[in-house]
């Protein structure tokens, strides 16, 4: 078919961004383009991409350097202005229907963009990555909590003295000098760090003399933060390890000290006021009424453009915390743990990626000198008060009852070992489902050693059997970004959430699956999806582009199921990930079929790899 002005200016006019445009530049637009006809079959010219392209009517596929199927576009989409971009070099055109294409040279597309900001927004909208995600967060006085690095806050230089110091020299320099903490140096190395705290509570409370040795009431060798880790960063590990103070080292010298206090008195709307106050709460019903704040620094987040991988591991801190406190009210009333244990987290409190209130998925792993009649009641007990008082505070029961107060899941080092041998080995159905939970567990509290010991068997058992490998990569492809042949969206067609998308089931977790099997195959360690992308690219088991390709889908598709979230809870609603179209912008709308896209790529290359292993 062939279009003449006045139809190009009526499609022009109906279609984003050109309809951004003011009605005179649309006309005169219409009569600029020029309307080529691609019969099916053909391959679009090599120059394609040097030139700005709309699809008038038609359908082209798009495909990579190595040929493989990236994209199919179809009637209002446009592509070409996007070359200059090296992800982009050596794409190839085929024209899959008969095909009438609108074309702009560059010079012109530079114009437009140029001329008008909403036409320019929808190509390169501010403060945005490859798919347009936001990633700030400004507490509102211009200073910046996820990108401001630690050593723009330091502001003087370390007051320290040596081991050999006694306890009254450390506080009369911390008294002289202002501080609340000193560090410990022994031979330009840090030895340990001393709190105004330190010196209450193993000091006087324990009734030592002044003239005691700091090396004798230190915390030796301390948690520290790298002076060019984020301030954010530096707040979780606070939260995490439950400190005030942290060294900050460059190149392994000591640079200085950040505390609470230089976060707090910096950035008003801070998660360690919340988190200070789950530190002081005393019963699950203080932990409650704190929890409930949870939502609104979901908000607060949203609203202040934090990134949604930032947002996941501010708001797992929380879940964190608030789970570390329950244990800690455990023991305070039912006496110090018998044995040697540690909780485990698993989903996504696990790798980091918590957006609202979720289920929770937890385990406990005992010692091996376990005994059930000796042993069994205590830890059930406390089982019981940590799941019990998670749900209380909003993070329900475990529809699948993977949870510590489950015996099931309440098991000493051995046992545990025989689970992974079972699900490696024998990958059921079941099996798989239980590898998705427990193949992204984390060690939240208690003995670490433990967890760590467990952790090296299953990634070891995991990295060498390929037929393992096979099945995981099947159950990852069950789960398909919602989108058509077309690019057009598939919805939910039934029940309360009709006609939406499914941001959760098909957007983040697609990605979460390709990044744990390749973490599975290649014995990587991190369970946070974005250090798995990163560590399979270092590893080779992922092209730099399709890791960076994931990465950004995996932002862009968390940005948008963040936003419609803050948008419900704003409203005094429960959040959701179900999306409906028409929430989206135009620009939101394009650009999330290109990260559903990009991720349906991966899948495709991730079948193409493991099927052999499987059915070979």
């Amino acid at each position: 078919m062939h279009a003449n002005a006045d139809q190009i200016y009526q499609f022009l006019s109906t279609h984003h961004p050109f309809d951004q445009l003011p009605e005179a530049e649309r006309r005169a637009l219409a009569g600029r383009v020029n309307a080529n006809l691609f019969v099916s079959g053909s391959d679009l010219p090599d120059d394609t991409a040097g030139a700005f392209h709309t699809i008038y009517s038609g359908a082209v596929e798009v495909h990579g350097a190595g040929g493989e199927l990236l994209a199919r576009l179809g009637e209002g989409d446009v592509f070409g202005h996007e070359a200059g971009l090296p992800r982009h070099a050596g794409h190839g055109y085929r024209v899959i229907e008969e095909t009438l294409l609108l074309t702009l040279d560059m010079g012109e597309f530079r114009r437009l963009a140029g001329s008008y900001p909403q036409f320019d927004y929808f190509f390169t909208p501010p403060s945005a990555g490859a798919f347009g995600a936001a990633t700030s967060l400004d507490d509102g006085g211009g200073v910046n909590l996820m990108t401001t690095p630690v050593r723009d806050m330091l502001t003087r230089a370390p007051v320290s003295l040596p081991p050999t110091a006694d306890v009254r020299e450390a506080a009369q320099l911390m008294s002289r000098e202002g501080v609340s903490s000193l560090l410990v140096m022994a031979d330009g190395r840090l030895a340990g760090i001393v709190t105004d705290r330190d010196l209450r509570g193993r000091v006087l409370a324990a009734g030592r003399s002044p003239d005691s040795r700091l090396a004798d009431v230190m915390t030796p060798d301390p948690l520290t933060v790298e002076h060019d880790a984020l301030a954010y960063e530096a707040l979780l590990d606070m939260a995490r390890g439950g400190i005030h103070h942290l060294p900050v080292v460059e190149n392994g010298r000591v640079a200085g000290m950040i505390t609470n206090t230089d976060l707090v008195q910096r950035y008003s709307t801070s998660p360690l006021y919340l988190i200070g106050d789950i530190y002081r709460s005393e019963s699950v019903a203080e932990l409650v009424a704190v929890s409930a704040r949870l939502s609104r620094l979901l908000v607060t987040l949203v609203d202040a453009n934090a990134t949604s991988h930032n947002v996941g591991q501010v708001i797992s801190s929380i879940g964190e915390v608030i789970t570390s406190r329950l244990l800690q009210l455990a023991e305070a009333a039912q006496g110090p743990a018998p044995l040697r244990y540690a909780w485990l987290t698993g989903g996504s409190l696990a790798r980091g990626e918590q957006t609202a209130h979720s289920d929770q998925d937890n385990c406990l792993l005992l010692a091996d000198d376990y005994d059930e009649a000796r042993h069994g009641a205590y830890f059930e007990r406390l089982a019981r008060f940590v799941c019990d008082g998670l749900d209380a505070c909003g993070y329900v029961y475990c529809p699948g009852e993977v949870m510590a107060m489950t015996p099931k899941w309440r098991q000493p080092l051995g046992t545990w070992k025989r689970y992974f041998d079972a699900w490696v080995e024998r990958p059921e159905p079941k099996a798989l489902m239980h590898t998705c939970i427990f193949f992204d567990l984390r060690h939240l509290y208690g003995d670490a050693a433990l967890f760590a010991e467990l952790q090296e068997y299953f990634v070891a058992k995991a990295h060498g059997n390929k037929l393992f490998h096979a099945y995981m990569a099947s159950n990852a492809l069950q789960f398909q970004p919602p989108l058509g042949f077309f690019r057009n969206f598939v919805l939910v067609r039934d029940g309360e959430h009709d006609h939406t998308l499914d941001l959760k089931h098909r957007g983040v977790v697609p990605i979460i699956d390709i990044a744990r099997v390749y973490a599975l195959a290649h014995a990587i360690v991190p369970v946070n999806t974005r250090e798995r992308l990163r560590a399979a690219q270092e590893s080779g088991a992922l092209s730099p582009g399709g890791a960076a390709d994931l990465t950004e889908a995996l932002e862009f598709i968390g940005a948008i199921r963040l936003r419609h979230q803050a948008r419900q809870l704003r409203n005094g609603g429960a959040a959701d990930n179900f999306v409906a179209p028409e929430e989206l912008s135009h620009f939101e709308r394009k650009h999330l079929k290109d990260a559903f896209a990009a991720v349906r790529t991966i899948q495709a290359a991730l079948a193409q790899r493991y099927q052999t292993a499987r059915f070979g």
